[in-house]
């Protein structure tokens, strides 16, 4: 039995790329909007919420066709997700130590790219459920958790190893990068868990920030003026007000993916390879 990760198909993918574009849109429309447009995320959220949860639903449905996720998947996404969430509250306000993030590390790594979507997706609305948290910052929340999730299940080396006679430069194939496992399979992890925890508070600083005003000018942003020195006030928004909460999430995603990763990885493939995902159903002649 294979431990593979849950296959993406080209529905799925084709899903996943308009909820993408959908959502860089959402994140990114007020730097090109004009002065006098109104901008207010609290006033699209609503919209956008509206139109992410059929759209996430359209992922896992075109997977489903694809023949990548079937009931055992979907029951492993339920719990993956109450996991998470449970996760989340214990952290919440506390230097941006969120252990939730770990897991959507080591869950997108082992169950693929798609699912991971999903999964960090899902994850993140029941934990606002559950914490309280539900706001007009909630669906760019799910879409920026998806979007962690997913990277984490295309780093290289999850494949199955190369079969006798692969090429090494087919890149197209499973097993184009080969099979990365032990200490350095932990060391990328860790490594994508910081860079993509910087990530996932930029973008959600991006969200939040437009919305503010009557600060500084050197970090203020400006309706309608250019997008480059807008971006550069971000930047020095982002530098003064939260890199030290990214970088408590960010230290705590590599002590726990260091610590306890192996061993979360080797029961997340244990249940993968019992669930047997995509085996072929036949039936007895008797």
């Amino acid at each position: 039995m294979s431990d593979r990760p849950v296959r993406i198909g080209p529905r799925a993918a084709v899903a996943l790329l308009f909820v993408t574009l959908i959502g860089i849109a959402a994140f990114g429309w007020p730097l090109l909007a004009d002065g006098q447009s109104g901008l207010a995320h609290s006033q699209d959220a609503p919209w956008l919420f509206a139109g992410l949860l059929p759209l996430l639903v359209a992922v896992v449905v075109a997977t489903i066709a694809d023949q990548g996720m079937d009931a055992k998947a979907v029951a492993m996404l339920g719990v993956l997700a109450a996991v998470g969430a449970a996760l989340r509250p214990l952290g919440a306000g506390t230097a941006g130590l969120e252990p939730m993030f770990f897991l959507m590390v080591l869950s997108g790594r082992v169950l693929g790219p798609g699912f991971g979507f999903v999964l960090g997706s899902v994850t993140m609305f029941a934990s606002a459920l559950l914490t309280g948290g539900v706001g007009p910052w909630m669906p760019f929340q799910m879409l920026a958790m998806g979007w962690f999730s997913l990277g984490a299940g295309l780093l290289p080396g999850a494949a199955e190893a190369a079969p006798a006679g692969a090429k090494p430069w087919a890149w197209g194939k499973p097993w184009a990068w080969g099979r990365l496992r032990g200490r350095a399979e932990l060391l990328m992890l860790a490594a994508y868990g910081f860079v993509g925890s910087f990530a996932y508070g930029t973008v959600m600083n991006l969200q939040g920030w437009v919305l503010l005003q009557g600060m500084g000018q050197g970090i203020s942003f400006h309706p309608g003026d250019a997008v480059a020195a807008n971006l550069a006030r971000f930047a020095a928004y982002c530098a003064a007000t939260s890199l030290g909460w990214d970088l408590g999430r960010a230290v705590l995603t590599v002590v726990l993916t260091l610590t306890v990763g192996g061993t979360l990885l080797r029961a997340l493939r244990r249940a993968v390879r019992k669930a047997a995902f995509e085996a072929p159903v036949s039936f007895g002649s008797g």
